[in-house]
């Protein structure tokens, strides 16, 4: 019996060693390629998984939801993992061109921020294709002494200094960028006219488009980043774009001592609440190094790395224990519940309505 229990014992001992040695030789062959935004994470996040699993990371980056889905419809990505925004998220899963989560091999969905998973589930109903890796909002960025002297000292808290030219003209003179983003300005446009924000009614989207042309001859220029040095250099004092964007100038004008003051504001009037996903093509040739990645990302230390470095917030809730304070308790990073509540989200259009804000944001864009 004890001779009997031995020898099983031996044998469960050596498969369970060499079951070990085989994952580890297949994690040390492993590479996955990473297709994310520019400026978007902390390399130590990679340095340390590619230390942990032997797997190596190629990891690319993009600055447009657009290039990224030029890549995923043309059928052949080469890619194992990638980063949309939700709202093309969601028309990408109907183009087939994602493969479901096996949540089994992630174990540290446990930790996600069901506040957020919440409202990805608009784009991905049972969060079935992805996870959070970032959100944020789309409001203004502001050179505080330029502001303070063209507005003579009012806060700077509406959507009014943007929309009301009679306001940003008095920005012309130190330089106003705009996100190159039609799906983030319309949305924008009409909620300062009153109108639902996700709204894909034409006789609507035409009046954003209006409200957009007015305003056209004071913007410098579109784009998706320069925005961020432009401001913290002092090239320019006022910008429509992304939080952590305009947080990245606040600090890297406050590391130069350039006597450049940045700040962020979510308007009174609400913002673009958006959100970075995390999903696998499915034409991924490493889907285990994928899921690995993933579920590395979602430990709560290693994704509050990510946030502390881009200044944007996370949808884990355990991160929030490793947050810097700076980040955690900075109401423009989370907001409060109320600011939350008046945030709105964004659906996908159409295909013909995308057609139709295409061509009315080219319209915008060339002054026509």
């Amino acid at each position: 019996m004890i001779s009997s229990f031995k020898s099983k014992l031996t044998v469960t001992l050596v498969s369970a060693a060499m079951a070990a040695l085989a994952t580890s030789v297949a994690q040390a062959d492993g590479t996955i390629n990473v297709y994310n935004w520019s400026d978007y994470i902390d390399e130590s996040v990679l340095k340390d998984f590619e230390a942990e699993t032997g797997i190596k990371v190629n990891y690319d980056v993009f600055d447009s939801n657009e290039v990224l889905e030029t890549k995923l419809l043309a059928g052949t990505t080469g890619y194992d993992i990638v980063v949309p925004t939700g709202s093309f998220l969601s028309r990408q899963i109907q183009a087939g061109v994602f493969q479901k989560l096996d949540k089994d091999a992630l174990p540290n969905l446990k930790n996600m921020w069901s506040v957020v998973s919440q409202r990805t589930s608009i784009y991905d109903p049972g969060n079935a294709y992805s996870i959070n890796y970032l959100w944020g909002t789309t409001g203004i960025g502001y050179n505080v002494e330029a502001a303070a002297k063209r507005l003579d000292g009012k806060p700077v808290d509406s959507w009014d200094i943007i929309f009301n030219p009679e306001i940003l003209a008095k920005f012309q003179d130190c330089g106003i960028h705009m996100l190159d983003a039609p799906t983030e300005l319309f949305p924008a446009a009409l909620n300062h006219l009153g109108l639902d924000p996700d709204s894909h009614d034409k006789a609507d989207l035409d009046k954003a488009a209006e409200l957009l042309k007015t305003i056209r001859p004071y913007i410098q220029k579109f784009h998706s980043s320069e925005y961020i040095n432009a401001l913290a250099n002092g090239d320019i004092c006022l910008a429509i774009g992304w939080s952590g964007d305009v947080f990245q100038a606040r600090d890297r004008a406050a590391e130069a001592d350039n006597g450049v003051t940045i700040n962020y504001i979510i308007p009174k009037e609400g913002a673009l609440m958006w959100f970075d996903q995390m999903a696998i093509p499915t034409d991924a040739a490493n889907t285990k190094g994928a899921h690995l990645f993933l579920d590395y990302v979602m430990r709560p230390d290693v994704i509050a790395k990510a946030s502390n470095y881009v200044v944007y917030a996370n949808g884990n809730k355990a991160s929030q224990a490793y947050l810097d304070a700076e980040v955690l308790e900075d109401a423009a990073v989370y907001p409060d519940a109320d600011t939350m509540e008046n945030l709105y989200v964004t659906t996908p259009y159409p295909l013909k309505i995308q057609r139709v804000v295409t061509r009315a944001w080219t319209s915008v864009k060339s002054g026509q």
